[in-house]
């Protein structure tokens, strides 16, 4: 297997983060072979010192890794089941963002032509891109992905989750659902604070402090969770649904909106109705874990 230095690849996808993939392997000293369905876009690499394959087919052939990164699995479906694509014997990381279950089926549909496949997902922004910072996720068969990780380390920090091809995109939106919470919380305490002539940068050192003291208690809470027991070392949840209570009072007084409080709130209700107001807070994993009509 091509897990050298100076191994050969190829991207398929020329987009922004295409681009960017492509730009880290040639930095990095690996031939690299690009394609993409309008070919202006490779222009830069090619100048650069990438190789410009005529067909997808070429593209592929031209190196044992392909790295592709496209719209979304249909079109990566459309390049690779062409007529005129051979996949035996290659080793693909798919790059394209999607879910869990249509990582599952790229992975048994490119294994049925012969392929190795490793399933992942991107958490960075091209300009990011061959830096520490980016993190790029990967799942599927170790040895696959051992083989590989010296070419692969190119890009950024690159990390391996398990043997099941659904886990990077699992781990891309369960990451999605934190940042979009801790964000939706700041919002919420701006809004608020604005109201008294606090302005988001006054508050966001503050609010950052809080974010960083909470993601301290994760360890634990996770300790919790996964025991399945959730006894009230800090606080009762009985006794944090007062404090939501607060925070929507106050949200309304102020003449914010307390949707986002209220949503919380009518978790923690129901969690309390089924008989947990005295456990700790964790104990709403199974409020998360379960369907809203159920």
């Amino acid at each position: 297997m091509d897990s050298t230095t100076n191994a050969p690849v190829t991207v398929i996808g020329l987009g922004l983060m295409g681009r960017a993939l492509a730009g880290a392997f040639l930095k990095a000293g690996h031939p690299t072979t690009v394609w993409n369905r309008t070919t202006s876009k490779s222009d830069q690499l090619v100048a650069e010192g990438a190789r410009r394959a005529p067909t997808v087919g070429d593209a592929l052939r031209a190196s044992s890794l392909t790295i592709i990164c496209v719209t979304d699995y249909q079109a990566m479906h459309e390049l690779l089941g062409a007529s005129d694509v051979e996949l035996d014997g290659t080793m693909v990381i798919n790059l394209t963002s999607g879910d869990s279950a249509q990582a599952r089926a790229a992975a048994r549909w490119a294994e049925q032509r012969g392929a190795r496949y490793l399933d992942g997902a991107i958490m960075a922004i091209p300009s990011a891109i061959g830096t520490a910072e980016a993190v790029i996720l990967h799942s599927g068969p170790q040895p696959d992905f051992d083989a590989y990780k010296s070419t692969l380390d190119a890009l950024g920090t690159v990390t391996y989750l398990g043997a099941d091809h659904g886990l990077a995109s699992l781990y891309d939106v369960a990451g999605l659902a934190m940042m979009w919470s801790v964000l939706n919380a700041w919002l919420q305490g701006t809004a608020m604070l604005r109201t008294a002539g606090v302005d988001a940068a006054t508050y966001a050192p503050f609010a950052r402090q809080i974010a960083a003291g909470v993601a301290e208690w994760l360890p634990g809470y996770a300790e919790q969770i996964d025991s399945g027991s959730f006894p009230a070392e800090v606080s009762a949840l009985e006794t944090d649904v007062r404090a939501m209570a607060h925070l929507i009072e106050e949200s309304e007084a102020v003449g914010v909106n307390a949707e986002l409080p209220k949503l919380i709130k009518a978790m923690a209700d129901r969690s309390i109705a089924a008989g947990h107001g005295g456990e700790q807070y964790p104990v709403l994993i199974e409020e998360f874990s379960k369907p809203r009509d159920s």
